[in-house]
């Protein structure tokens, strides 16, 4: 029973070490601006609202958006899509009577609307840079088996990241729409997509970070300290309600300013993170009072967060995040 036990454990940890990710964007100001004029000049250049021609098989359009949520938090950026229109619209063969596509639709096995290449540029509330997720994939028609269940259509496969996403894989589609898209003509001047609106869109995402936010454990437990003398916190010294500590964690992303790879923080400036980091004990956000690179080390971080006053005393769950994604239960002891 111990065997089994002990294996149990290491699958347990090994899943939480992997377990994919769910961010949910919220996007507004959606406006696609579809390439229907020939003339150069003219793109961009209508200070005017602009109503496109419908939109047929084959043509173009590119899409700006607002970021402004993600997982229902305050967040900045933008939404940018690169489509090509197919109109997949059926013809399958696979039953006792072939079925026709309709006119100016492609044939085809599948349903869906546009092929697609799409960058989430994404920014903290005060606008600090943290990082861009790429994807490609195909909208409309059936969500891809093992998305989240509230993705209603589309197929995206996260093809990468950069900042604090760098390595990111996944999948994702289209979980809410939450107001009609509005369409323009290339020729409408984008500087005035905020005025005339457009549309918002709630995106889900599931994804597989290369790296998570982990607050380094040793052998005498995690590493969680007392801020007045960096005594460790233990059993025998246990953390108070309402008592600032200082955890030291690893993959918190970039900092501002940053550093080249390989290369220890120095001691001044101080590097910020650059990603939200939240901290919650017991399941409750604490107020995270700093979180920045800890000097001589290569990618270390010290996070320094004040424990809830009402947190229950005994052995408390704290878990770390950063750039919305959340790193390993640890357990901390509570007076």
């Amino acid at each position: 029973m111990k065997g089994i036990a002990a294996s149990l454990f290491l699958q347990i940890t090994i899943w939480a070490q992997t377990a994919p990710v769910v961010l949910s964007i919220d996007v507004e100001n959606r406006v696609f601006y579809q390439f229907d004029i020939s003339d150069y000049l003219k793109l961009a250049s209508e200070p005017v609202r602009t109503n496109p021609p419908a939109v047929k098989t084959f043509a173009s359009t590119l899409g700006i958006a607002d970021i402004v949520a993600i997982n229902g938090k305050p967040a900045r950026g933008t939404w940018t899509l690169r489509a090509t229109v197919v109109n997949l619209g059926g013809g399958c063969q696979c039953g006792p009577e072939p079925v026709s596509a309709a006119s100016g639709t492609a044939i085809a096995d599948t349903t869906r609307n546009n092929y697609l290449d799409v960058v989430w540029d994404i920014l903290t509330p005060d606008g600090n840079p943290v990082g861009s997720i790429m994807a490609s994939g195909a909208s409309g028609g059936m969500p891809a088996p093992g998305s989240p269940l509230v993705v209603t259509n589309s197929d995206l496969a996260i093809t990468g990241g950069t900042g604090a996403f760098l390595g990111m894989r996944g999948q994702g589609g289209l979980a809410q729409v939450l107001a009609a898209d509005r369409r323009a003509s290339m020729s409408e001047d984008p500087s005035m997509r905020r005025v005339y609106g457009g549309g918002a869109r709630r995106i889900v995402l599931l994804l597989l970070p290369l790296i998570r936010p982990e607050v380094i454990v040793t052998a005498n437990g995690p590493d969680v300290f007392h801020s007045t003398d960096f005594g460790l916190v233990t059993s025998a010294r246990p953390a108070r309600q309402g008592e600032i500590l200082s955890a030291f964690a690893t993959g918190l992303g970039p900092t501002r300013p940053g550093v080249d790879p390989g290369t220890p923080f120095p001691s001044q400036p101080i590097h910020q993170v650059n990603s939200p980091v939240e901290v919650t004990v017991n399941g409750k956000s604490a107020d995270v009072l700093g979180a920045a690179g800890s000097p001589g080390s290569i990618g270390g971080y010290q996070v320094n967060f004040r424990v809830p006053e009402d947190t229950a005393s005994g052995t408390a769950t704290v878990r770390l995040s950063s750039a919305w994604i959340p790193g390993p239960e640890l357990k901390i002891a509570i007076q």
